[in-house]
C-alpha cells in the first residue's frame, strides 16, 4: 500500500503548506515557476519541511523529467545514468532534465566535481537538498551555480492543517500530541500516523505513545533525534554541565553524527557563549576542529571530548554576540545611515574638498557610529 505521505504529497503550490517566504505570492519559487525559469538551486533546512515536495512540484510545473538521488546510497555510476538520459531528452525533445539530490552534503568533493561540468552546461538543472550549511558541504563551483534557499521548521498552525489533510480522525488531544513530538516535521507526524493507524486503526494519545515505543517504527538517527541531540549539547555546554556535553556529544558520535559538523558548532559556541570570558576558547575550538580533519574517526572523539570538557567548563560571556545581535536590530531598523564624512575613505581631492575624512582623530573618545544611533550601546 503506498504510504500516506505519499498519497498526500501536494501536486502544486497552492497545494503546499508552509514556507511563505519562498512558495507565497511574489516569492522566488513561486515566481521562477509562474516565468518558467530552469535554474540550479539548493533546499537547505531540517528534516520533514517540503524540500523534495518543492522540489517535484517545480520539476513538473516546468514539464522536466525528474530523477531523485539520495547521496547516501548513489554514486557516479547513478549520476552518470542521469546524464545520459538527460542528454538524450534533450536531444530528441529539448526536455530539461532534474536531478534532485537528497543529503547532497554527503557528496564527496570528487563526486560534486563530477556534476559540475553538467549543470554547468545546463544538460541537467541540480535540486540539492541538505540539512547541513551548504557553504560548508558543497564546492565552491558548484555552490556558485546554485541558488541557495532556506527553508524553516513549520509552525505549530501549519502542522494543525497538515494533520487535518490526512483525513484520519483524531481528537484535539491526539493533534496536540503530535505537533509538540514531531517539532515542525511534517514527515515525522505523517509516519507516526499512518503507523499508528495500521496497528491500532484507531489514532489516540494511547495509541500514538504505543506506537513510538514499537520496535517496528525506525527513526532516523539523523531525522528527529539529530536536532534534539544537538540543542541538548549545546544546551549542556552552556549551563556547564560537563556531564551532559559529554554523554550528548557520545550520542551523537554513536548515532554517527559527522564529526566535523559536531566541531562547528563547538566553533560557534566559542564565540557566541564564551566570548570574552576567555578569548582563547575560539582557538581551542578552531584546534579541535583541525584536529577532526586530520585524524578522523573514531580516534577524533578524543580530540571532541577534550574540546567538549575544555568549553563546558569555561566561564561564560555572551556580549559580544548580543551587541552583534543589538547592531542588527539597528541595521533593519534604520537601513544604511549616512557614514559620518571625518571616518569616511578620501582617496580624491574632490572627496576631500566634500569633507571626507576632515577632522578624524585616531585616539578620539567621539562616537563613530552614524549621527541618528551615535548615541547607542551594543557592547555592555
Amino acid at each position: 500500500m503506498e504510504p500516506l505521505a505519499s498519497r498526500i504529497r501536494p501536486k502544486s503550490l497552492d497545494e503546499f503548506i508552509g514556507q511563505e517566504h519562498l512558495a507565497g505570492e511574489g516569492k522566488p519559487i513561486r515566481v521562477a515557476i509562474e516565468n518558467k525559469h530552469l535554474f540550479s538551486f539548493i533546499l537547505w533546512g531540517p528534516p520533514g519541511v517540503g524540500k523534495t515536495t518543492l522540489g517535484k512540484i517545480y520539476a513538473n510545473e516546468l514539464n522536466a523529467e525528474f530523477h531523485n538521488l539520495s547521496a547516501v546510497s548513489a554514486g557516479k555510476d547513478d549520476v552518470r545514468k542521469v546524464i545520459e538520459t538527460a542528454k538524450i531528452s534533450l536531444e530528441k525533445s529539448n526536455k530539461p532534465t532534474m536531478l534532485f539530490l537528497d543529503e547532497i552534503h554527503r557528496f564527496n568533493k570528487a563526486q560534486q566535481d563530477f556534476l559540475l561540468p553538467y549543470v554547468e552546461t545546463g544538460i541537467i538543472t541540480l535540486i540539492g537538498a541538505t540539512t547541513e550549511n551548504p557553504s560548508f558541504e558543497v564546492i565552491s563551483p558548484l555552490l556558485s551555480r546554485c541558488r541557495v534557499f532556506i527553508l524553516k521548521e513549520l509552525t505549530d498552525s501549519e502542522m494543525y492543517e497538515i494533520i487535518n489533510r490526512t483525513g484520519i480522525p483524531m481528537d484535539t488531544a491526539a493533534k496536540d500530541w503530535l505537533v509538540a513530538m514531531a517539532n515542525g516535521d511534517a514527515r515525522q507526524a505523517i509516519t507516526m500516523i499512518d503507523d499508528t493507524n495500521n496497528l491500532y486503526k484507531n489514532v489516540t494519545v494511547e495509541t500514538l505513545k504505543s506506537t513510538l515505543q514499537n520496535k517496528h517504527l525506525r527513526f532516523d538517527k539523523k531525522g528527529e533525534e539529530h536536532y534534539n541531540i544537538i540543542s541538548a549539547f549545546i544546551k549542556s555546554m552552556r549551563s556547564s554541565d560537563v556531564n551532559a556535553a559529554v554523554y550528548y556529544l557520545a550520542r551523537m558520535i554513536d548515532a554517527g553524527e559527522d564529526p566535523k559538523f559536531i566541531a562547528r558548532r563547538m566553533v560557534v559556541f566559542a564565540s557566541e557563549d564564551v566570548g570574552m570570558a576567555q578569548p582563547t576558547a575560539l582557538l581551542v575550538a578552531n584546534e579541535v576542529f583541525s584536529s577532526v580533519e586530520k585524524v578522523g574517526l573514531p580516534e577524533c572523539a578524543i580530540n571532541l571530548a577534550h574540546g567538549v570538557v575544555f568549553l563546558a567548563s569555561a566561564k561564560k560571556d555572551r556580549r559580544a554576540y548580543d551587541a552583534l545581535q543589538k547592531a542588527m536590530e539597528d541595521v533593519k531598523k534604520y537601513g544604511n545611515l549616512p557614514i559620518p564624512l571625518n571616518i569616511r575613505n578620501a582617496p580624491t581631492k574632490l572627496m576631500k574638498d566634500l569633507g571626507y575624512g576632515k577632522g578624524y582623530k585616531k585616539y578620539g573618545n567621539e562616537s563613530f557610529l552614524p549621527e541618528k544611533i551615535k548615541d547607542s550601546k551594543y557592547f555592555e
